[in-house]
C-alpha cells in the first residue's frame, strides 16, 4: 500500500486533505510543527518543521504532500528544504500546492510558488503541481463585517474569479495522492462558475437581505484599509496585490480541471455563501 505524508496537517487545508484521504479508506501520516495538535485527526503523526525537515521523518513515505507554507518569512527557502529531506528520504513524489498560472501569474503572491516550482523540477524528484485557485473562504471569512458594515471592498474591479472552496482543493490532493497517471503533471485549479465581486455582493445581498455594493478602491488604498484592520502590512499588502490582479484575470480560469480530478461540481458560490451564513 502506498503510504501517504501531509505537510501542515494541522492547518485549515492540511485538515481537510487527511480528511478526504481517511474517506478514501487512505491513513496518512500527519507531518506538523507540533504533533499534539494533530491528535484529534485519527493517523499517525510525526514532528515536521518546514525550516528545519528532518528527512527521518519521510522513512517510508511514497507521496509527500507539500502543502505551500502560511509563513510568509523566505516560504520558498522552507519549501526548498523540505524537497531536499524529501530527496534524502527517498520519497517516490512530492505534491505541491501552488498558485494559479503558477509562473505566468503577474501577482506578488506567486513569487514563493514560481520559486518553489522551478526547485521541484530540478531535483529530479517525481512531481505533481497543483495550481489552486482562489479560496471562496477567502470571500466568506468576513461576512460578519461585512454586513456590519454594508459594503464589500477590494480592488478587482469587473475582474472574474474562479474560486472553489477549500474541500474541493483538498479532494484533488486525495485524488491526485492516490491515483496513477499524475507524474510530472501540472493541474490549473479553480472554481466551474466565475463571478464579479459585484455578483459576490449582490448574492450576499440577497440571501442575507441586506442591500450591499461592491466598493472598487486603489490597490494602496484598499492595502491601509486591510492594515487599518489588523493584518500585517506585508500581508496586507500581497492580498490587495492579488486583488488587483484579479481585475486583470488572474485568478479566472474556466478549464474546469478541478471538477474533472474530484468527479463532481465544485462548491458554487451560492452556497459557499449559505454556508458561511449559518455559521454566523
Amino acid at each position: 500500500m502506498t503510504t501517504i505524508a501531509i505537510t501542515g496537517a494541522t492547518g485549515q487545508l492540511g485538515r481537510l486533505a487527511i480528511a478526504a484521504l481517511l474517506a478514501r479508506g487512505i491513513s496518512p501520516i500527519a507531518l506538523a510543527r507540533s504533533p499534539q495538535k494533530a491528535a484529534d485527526l485519527g493517523t499517525e503523526a510525526r514532528t515536521f518543521d518546514y525550516t528545519a525537515p528532518d528527512a527521518a521523518a519521510l522513512k517510508g513515505v511514497d507521496v509527500l504532500v507539500l502543502i505551500s507554507s502560511s509563513d510568509f518569512d523566505d516560504r520558498a527557502g522552507q519549501h526548498r528544504n523540505v524537497i531536499a529531506a524529501a530527496e534524502a528520504a527517498g520519497v517516490g513524489r512530492v505534491i505541491y500546492t501552488s498558485l494559479l498560472k503558477g509562473d505566468a501569474s503577474p501577482m506578488q503572491l506567486a513569487a514563493d510558488h514560481i520559486a518553489t516550482e522551478a526547485a521541484l523540477k530540478a531535483s529530479g524528484l517525481t512531481y505533481t503541481i497543483l495550481r489552486n485557485g482562489w479560496y471562496l473562504e477567502n470571500l466568506t471569512g468576513s461576512l460578519g463585517a461585512v454586513l456590519a458594515h454594508g459594503a464589500v471592498i477590494g480592488s478587482a474591479g469587473e475582474g472574474r474569479l474562479s474560486a472553489a472552496a477549500r474541500v474541493d482543493y483538498a479532494e484533488a490532493i486525495a485524488a491526485t495522492a492516490t491515483t496513477s497517471g499524475h507524474d510530472n503533471a501540472v493541474y490549473e485549479l479553480a472554481g466551474d462558475s466565475a463571478f464579479t465581486m459585484a455578483e459576490f455582493a449582490a448574492e450576499l445581498g440577497r440571501q442575507s437581505g441586506k442591500t450591499l455594493r461592491y466598493d472598487s478602491l486603489p490597490e494602496a488604498t484598499y492595502a491601509d484599509i486591510l492594515i487599518g484592520f489588523g493584518l500585517p502590512e506585508g500581508f496586507a499588502r500581497i492580498l490587495a496585490n492579488s486583488d488587483a490582479h484579479a481585475a486583470t484575470g488572474a485568478l479566472h480560469d474556466d478549464s474546469r480541471t478541478l471538477s474533472r480530478l474530484i468527479g463532481r461540481p465544485t462548491t458554487s458560490l451560492a452556497d459557499a455563501i449559505k454556508q458561511a451564513l449559518a455559521s454566523l
